[in-house]
C-alpha cells in the first residue's frame, strides 16, 4: 500500500498541476491589441498671393545698322577727290559729297546733247511752218475733197516733236550724269569700309566702300514662344507710338557697365526653322548721339544683354520659387488637409518667386518644402513658415 501511494502521489500532483495550468490558460483574458496610428507628413506651406507686375524677359543680341549700303557709282571715270569724312569710322552728314569723279567728259556730253536739242527745235519749227503753208494752200483750192495727213505735213510735225523730246531727254540724262560724278547718300552715317583712293579709275557698278546710317540701330532678339506669350506680343506685331514695349540694353564697356534704352518695333511673322525661336527687332534712336549713355554709344557690332518689359501691367498670382516643381506643377494642401498635385500656367520665374496666371486660387496653401514621394490625396499636416495675420 505504501508502495502504491509513493508511486501514485507524484503522478497525481503532476496531473493536478497540468490541469491547473490548462484551466488558467483557458480562463485568462485576451491580450489588449495596440493599433499603430500612421504619422502624418508635416509640410511647410505658403499662401498664394496676388501682385501687379510688368512682366519682363531677358535675352541677348547683336547691334546692327538699320540701314547699311555699298557705295556704288553709276558712272565711270577717274576719282578726283575724296572727302575727309570718307574714312573708316568717320562720321558724315546727309548729302555730304564723299567722292568726286572726273566730270569733264560728261560736261562735254551735255554740250553735245544741247546742240542736238537745238537742231531738233529748229527742225520742229520748220515742219510747223511747212504744215501752215500746206494748210493755207489746201484751203484756197476747192472741190479737192478731204486732205490726207501727209498733204498737211502732220506726220512730219509729229516726227519732229518726237525728235525734240528725245533730244531733251538726252540733255537731262547728260546733266544727270554730271551730278552722278558727285557721290553722296541721303542720310547721316558713318563709314564702315573704304576700298578706293584718289586717282583710281572706277567703272559703273564698282563698290567704293560701305556706309551705314546712324539715325537708329537695330538689335535682333531671339525669344521662345513662351516668352512671347509672357510679353503678350503676337507674331507679326508692328509697334506704334503708344504700344511699343520698352527694352533696356546693357554691356560692359571699358570695365564699366553701360546701359541704353530702346523699343520693340516689330516681331517676325514666322519661326526660325533652325533654332525654333521667334525673333523680335528692337530699335535705339540716335545711338551715337542722344541715345548714347554718358557719351558711350551702343555701337554697331556690339553684343548686348536685353531685358524686355511688357507694355501693359497685369495682376498675377505669385507663389515662392520653392513651390514650383517639374516646371509646371504645384502641390496644394486643401481644406481637408489633403495634398493636391496641380498643373499651373507659369508666366515667369525669378530667383525667389513664380508668376502664375491660372491653376491655383488666391489664398490657397502651396507646399514649399521638399517632398520625397507625393501622392495625390494623401493626408498631410500644413505648417506655415510665417504666422498668418
Amino acid at each position: 500500500m505504501n508502495k502504491l501511494v509513493k508511486t501514485a502521489g507524484p503522478v497525481l500532483v503532476l496531473a493536478v498541476s497540468i490541469g491547473l495550468v490548462v484551466l488558467l490558460s483557458a480562463t485568462k483574458p485576451d491580450p489588449e491589441k495596440k493599433v499603430d496610428t500612421p504619422r502624418l507628413v508635416s509640410l511647410y506651406v505658403d499662401a498664394v498671393q496676388t501682385e501687379v507686375v510688368n512682366i519682363s524677359v531677358k535675352t541677348q543680341g547683336e547691334v546692327t545698322p538699320k540701314n547699311e549700303i555699298d557705295l556704288i557709282p553709276q558712272v565711270s571715270g577717274k576719282i578726283m577727290s575724296i572727302a575727309a569724312e570718307f574714312a573708316e569710322g568717320a562720321e558724315f552728314q546727309a548729302n555730304t559729297r564723299l567722292i568726286k569723279i572726273d566730270d569733264t567728259s560728261y560736261k562735254l556730253a551735255v554740250i553735245r546733247a544741247q546742240a542736238v536739242m537745238a537742231a531738233a527745235e529748229v527742225n520742229l519749227q520748220r515742219e510747223l511752218a511747212n504744215a501752215k503753208i500746206k494748210s493755207d494752200e489746201w484751203s484756197k483750192k476747192r472741190n479737192r475733197g478731204v486732205p490726207t495727213p501727209f498733204a498737211l505735213n502732220k506726220p512730219q510735225v509729229i516726227e519732229a516733236e518726237a525728235r525734240l523730246l528725245s533730244a531733251k531727254a538726252d540733255v537731262q540724262e547728260a546733266r544727270l550724269n554730271v551730278k552722278r560724278t558727285e557721290i553722296s547718300v541721303p542720310f547721316r552715317g558713318r563709314v564702315a569700309s573704304k576700298t578706293v583712293g584718289v586717282g583710281q579709275f572706277v567703272s559703273a557698278g564698282t563698290p567704293l566702300g560701305r556706309v551705314f546710317s546712324t539715325d537708329a540701330v537695330e538689335i535682333r532678339l531671339a525669344l521662345t514662344d513662351a516668352q512671347l506669350h509672357e510679353l503678350n506680343l503676337p507674331m507679326g506685331f508692328m509697334a506704334s507710338d503708344n504700344n511699343a514695349p520698352v527694352v533696356y540694353f546693357s554691356a560692359e564697356v571699358g570695365n564699366s557697365q553701360q546701359a541704353w534704352e530702346g523699343k520693340i518695333v516689330r516681331t517676325n511673322a514666322s519661326v526660325d526653322p533652325q533654332t525654333r525661336m521667334i525673333y523680335v527687332v528692337a530699335e535705339v534712336q540716335d545711338p551715337y548721339g542722344a541715345g548714347a549713355n554718358a557719351g558711350v554709344p551702343i555701337a554697331v557690332g556690339m553684343f548686348v544683354n536685353a531685358e524686355i518689359f511688357g507694355h501693359d501691367s497685369q495682376t498675377v498670382l505669385t507663389v515662392p520659387r520653392l513651390a514650383l516643381r517639374n516646371a509646371n506643377k504645384i502641390y496644394v494642401v486643401n481644406a481637408d488637409n489633403r495634398l493636391e498635385i496641380r498643373k499651373v500656367n507659369v508666366l515667369s520665374t525669378s530667383y525667389d518667386k513664380v508668376l502664375i496666371s491660372s491653376g491655383v486660387e488666391l489664398g490657397e496653401e502651396v507646399v514649399t518644402s521638399a517632398v520625397q514621394s507625393a501622392v495625390d490625396g494623401m493626408e498631410v499636416r500644413a505648417i506655415f513658415r510665417q504666422p498668418q495675420i
